[in-house]
Formats: C-alpha cells, structure tokens, sequence
C-alpha cells in the first residue's frame, strides 16, 4: 500500500500531465487528494518540492542505466530495448517533457542535475559506441569529433521527441508509437554500421514490420 507522500506524487504526476505544471496548485493537488492543503503541506512546503521528487525520482532510472552501461552485452537490440524503455519513462512524465525550457529555468537544482546528467549521457553514448566498435557493429570514425556530432543529434532527438510529437501527431501515444519513435531514433547510427550492424539493424526492422 502506497504511503501519503507516494499517492501525492502520483496524483500530482497524473494532474500536471493532464493540465500542465503551470496550471496545477497546491490547492488541485489536495482537492483531488480529498485532504487539505495543509495536510498537503506537511509533506510537501510547495509545489516545487513536489516538482523536485518527481524529476528526481523520474531521472533515478536514466541515472542507474548509465552507470550499469559496461556490465551489459552490447546489440542493437539491447540498445532499442533500452531507447523504448526511457521513452516509455518520458510519457509517465511528459509534463516535464513539454515545458522542458520552463521548468529547467524555474528550478536550480533541478537545471543544475539535467545539465550533468547531460554530460555523462555524452560520456555514456561514447562508451556505447567504443564497445559496438570492438562488437565490429560500428564503424571507426572517419573524422575527429564525427561521433560526438551524432550523440548530439542523438540527445536532442531523445530530449524532444515526445515534445514534437505532441504537436504534430494526430495519433495516440501507444506502445506502436514508442516503438516507430525508438527506432526513428536508432535509425541514425545507421549510416555509421558495419555490415553486421546493418543486417542487424534490418533483421529488428522485419520485427516491427
């Protein structure tokens, strides 16, 4: 059974989802709750607070995938597992997602986090692609800084995709969706394969199809 403070975590989630994390008070959150406000705030001072863990609590999963990332056996399969795992982590807080900006500059802490963990993500994805080389899945680079160009393509997509998606798509974000997403996303190690990684690449391809 869910403690207070879990159930206003996931009643807060599902309502700044719903109306965006401007839109939502202290006041909303304990009216859905059917607790007062002071209650509320005994656990949480403000809505920032509550902001805060569930960023923290979002990002504890990217965080451990990262460390766990040499214990693991590299394939393209493992990689897209992986992709469509964090997109599927995004949705549950797109709020975040779609007022990215906003709250980054709202938030010390919150900014300060995202853009370290914006630099292990770098430190993370070259170490990916040191062990697909050795797993002869990737190719050599063919000029200085050409793999830290596409990990850069790489994180901006994956930092913006639910965001773009959100406004153009006319379709539900279902799991066929997250699917198309992350392998739209895998897509552009393509060019950089090997003849192995391709064919691996193809054979997760026939999968979706």
């Amino acid at each position: 059974m869910k403690n207070t403070k879990e159930k206003i975590l996931d009643t807060s989630r599902f309502l700044f989802n719903k109306f965006g994390y401007s839109q939502v008070t202290i006041r909303m959150i304990a009216m859905e709750l059917e607790m007062s406000s002071g209650n509320l705030n005994y656990h949480f001072k403000k809505r920032e607070a509550i902001l805060e863990a569930l960023y923290f609590e979002m990002v504890a999963v990217f965080d451990e995938r990262i460390e766990q990332l040499e214990n693991q056996k590299i394939s393209l399969e493992m990689i897209q597992s992986d992709i469509k795992t964090s997109m599927e982590r995004m949705v549950l807080y797109q709020f975040f997602w779609t007022d990215l900006y906003n709250l980054l500059m709202q938030n010390t802490a919150i900014k300060n986090h995202f853009q370290n963990a914006y630099e292990k993500r770098k430190q993370g994805s070259h170490l990916l692609f040191k062990m697909m080389i050795k797993e002869n899945l990737l190719k050599k680079a063919t000029f200085k800084n050409e793999y830290h160009f596409l990990i850069e393509r790489m994180i901006s997509f994956s930092n913006t995709w639910l965001y773009t998606s959100l406004l153009y798509q006319k379709r539900e974000i279902d799991d066929d969706f997250i699917d198309n997403q992350a392998i739209t996303l895998l897509s552009m190690l393509f060019p950089y394969l090997t003849e192995l990684g391709k064919g691996d690449f193809e054979k997760l391809i026939l999968d979706e199809i």
